[in-house]
């Protein structure tokens, strides 16, 4: 396909590819990249732009440079594990086995990269998970054994029965509420979003997360309020980041007051999306802004059984927000409100050299 590019000028030839060899490396179960002479990247996977190690034909890994110069010094196949940052800012990363080897005569370097990071954290992701859901699952279930012994020594009452039979309802909707809530959790520690990532435009979505709690807010007298100067995109998966906005609004709606404002602003800067979501609610304890995106941790667990939380939405949001290279931050004061602010890298297309000239 690019057997051969030739200077405009002298018509000197500066490299030649062998014919096949892009069509074979897009086969490889790895990421790869082709460089130039002066580390010029010629080619690249599509996965390289989700990992972002390709910016204006430039790779922005040191550790990866590092590596490629080792082996046009030595002429010789190197490899090593690399961490790479998922994004600008957030604690996520990615644990990349890297090959590097020397390609032809003319200076050409290959570099495959494999993507460890999912197998490692899956076994202690699970672990966790399993030993946290087991307790959590032990209330509401055990709420619905009493309830339903009560049914049974009751049935002379039909009184007590309806009273019973009402708490029984709402035991079973929070036990499915909290399935539901395990298994998008499950999903989200399983699947990496910035696998097969497509370039998503965050206005659409925010604008849907508020039409889907348009309802409850107007049951409640709540206005929400967006606000937005721009689109804005970002790359990864969309229904992640659906279900990350869907939390913080619906938040900020359950913790407010009856006849309040929910503000969402949505803008960029510095090569980052923020996505700000304020209420005038209840605001959180200084003791509490530390664990509140904990699996499971309740700031007031009598608020979260009245308006139905789960204990598990914000834990949500943050790993949509890790996984994708970002962070999720928390502003509040007891009494004055709360302002989650979701960061998340702004999509920007990297074009490869070869692309730029054709």
């Amino acid at each position: 396909m690019f057997k051969r590019r030739r200077n405009a000028l002298s018509e000197a030839p500066l490299w030649d590819i062998p014919e096949g060899t892009l069509d074979l490396l897009e086969i490889l179960d790895a990421e790869y990249l082709l460089l130039a002479p002066g580390e010029v990247v010629l080619n690249s996977s599509r996965g390289t732009t989700s990992l972002g190690l390709v910016r204006e034909s430039r790779i922005t890994s040191e550790a990866i440079i590092n590596l490629v110069r080792a082996v046009r010094r030595s002429n010789i196949y190197q490899e090593a594990t690399v961490e790479l940052p998922r994004g600008p800012v957030g604690e996520g990363t990615h644990d990349l086995l890297v090959r590097v080897s020397p390609f032809g005569s003319q200076g050409l370097i290959i570099v495959l990269i494999f993507d460890d990071s999912e197998f490692r954290r899956l076994d202690s992701i699970r672990r966790d998970f399993v030993a946290n859901i087991s307790h959590e699952l032990k209330t509401p279930i055990g709420a619905l054994s009493i309830l339903s012994e009560a049914v049974l020594g009751a049935s002379d009452d039909q009184e007590a029965v309806v009273r019973f039979a009402g708490r029984m309802q709402v035991e079973a909707k929070r036990l499915s509420d909290l399935v539901q809530e395990i298994i998008n959790l499950s999903r989200l520690q399983d699947d990496d979003p910035l696998v097969g990532a497509k370039v998503i435009s965050l206005s659409d979505l925010i604008g849907q997360a508020i039409d889907e709690s348009k309802m409850t807010a107007e049951a409640r007298k709540i206005n929400v309020a967006f606000d937005y100067k721009s689109a804005c995109q970002v790359l990864g998966d969309r229904s992640q980041l659906e279900m990350a906005i869907s939390n913080l609004v619906e938040n900020a709606i359950n913790y407010s007051p009856d006849g309040t404002q929910v503000a969402v602003t949505l803008s960029s800067s510095n090569g980052l999306v923020e996505i700000s979501v304020k209420d005038q609610g209840i605001g959180i304890p200084d003791k509490d802004l530390e664990r509140i995106f904990e699996r499971f941790y309740r700031v007031d667990p009598a608020r979260s059984r009245a308006t139905g939380g789960t204990g598990l939405g914000l834990s949500i949001v943050k790993h949509v927000a890790t996984n994708h290279g970002g962070d999720i931050s928390v502003w509040s004061v007891e009494g004055a409100g709360s302002t989650f602010t979701l960061r998340l890298p702004e999509y920007q297309e990297v074009k490869n050299s070869l692309e730029a000239m054709s």
